[in-house]
């Protein structure tokens, strides 16, 4: 049962949240899921229609279940929610913009008999030339004390993120990819205990291009100009992996890829 320190601790980690589908879709199923889970991380990059999030679908997340927020290049979207940004340290940027940005790219809470320290950080590869990320998780973990270390790792190179999982392997308790909108196959626990995946999915619809409306998508693949995409409306999805990690170790001994309809 989670909270048992006798037990292992177990994450929840869910992809990319995506319109009001994925809204409803984590409103419905997660306050389940949360019940056979000690802390639950969720990607709300694309919760506001799409790109970014407002404060409205913040806080729809956080009374989900969430304990923290993850994003990742869409965060800066919505002006309005820059304040909620700099002031609440249960959503994230990702950590390795520069110095200077609004925000954190990390928070340590505690919970259920365990700190938790969440790192979220961005990929370089085909995305934009900020610092690098393999030095920020350095950086941010030279004092870091005995945590569980869990990253979402929001990236668009399947090569960047396997080589920071294999980076990780050992120092982090679970790296998780986030950005592409689509699951990949191969959750596994790397050689020195760390679990990984390299990407999570997204909560939203299924009957969709990476949540967004099909007809629009397809036209913008067609003509290459760049038509707004509306995200699509319809029964929504949750993607996402549910791990359990040794209270002793910090290393990973289950790892389970989620793909649940509301």
């Amino acid at each position: 049962m989670p909270g048992d320190l006798r037990a292992p601790a177990r994450a929840l980690m869910l992809g990319d949240v995506v319109g009001e589908s994925g809204l409803q879709a984590l409103e419905t199923l997660l306050p389940v899921l949360q019940k056979e889970a000690d802390f639950v991380i969720v990607n709300g990059e694309n919760a506001a229609d799409g790109f970014g999030l407002t404060e409205a679908s913040f806080r729809r997340i956080l009374d989900a279940g969430a304990d923290v927020i993850t994003t990742g290049n869409h965060i800066w979207e919505k002006r309005e929610f820059w304040q909620i940004l700099e002031k609440d340290p249960r959503v994230l940027r990702p950590a390795n913009y520069p110095e200077g940005c609004l925000g954190r790219g990390w928070v340590k809470i505690e919970k259920a008999g365990a700190e938790w320290l969440v790192i979220n950080l961005q990929g370089r590869e085909m995305l934009f030339p900020i610092d690098c990320p393999f030095r920020t998780f350095d950086r941010l973990t030279q004092s870091a004390g005995d945590p569980f270390i869990i990253v979402d790792f929001h990236a668009e190179s399947t090569r960047e993120k396997e080589s920071l999982g294999y980076y990780l392997d050992g120092r982090a308790s679970l790296v998780a990819g986030t950005h592409t909108h689509i699951p990949t196959g191969d959750e596994r626990i790397l050689p020195q205990g760390t679990g990984y995946i390299t990407d999570l999915g997204m909560t939203g619809t299924r009957e969709s291009i990476i949540g967004m409306d099909s007809a629009a998508c397809l036209e913008r693949a067609k003509t290459q100009v760049f038509y707004r995409r509306p995200c699509a409306q319809g029964k929504g999805w949750i993607q996402g992996i549910a791990a359990e990690i040794d209270r002793k170790t910090k290393k990973t001994i289950s790892i389970t890829r989620i793909e649940i309809a509301s």
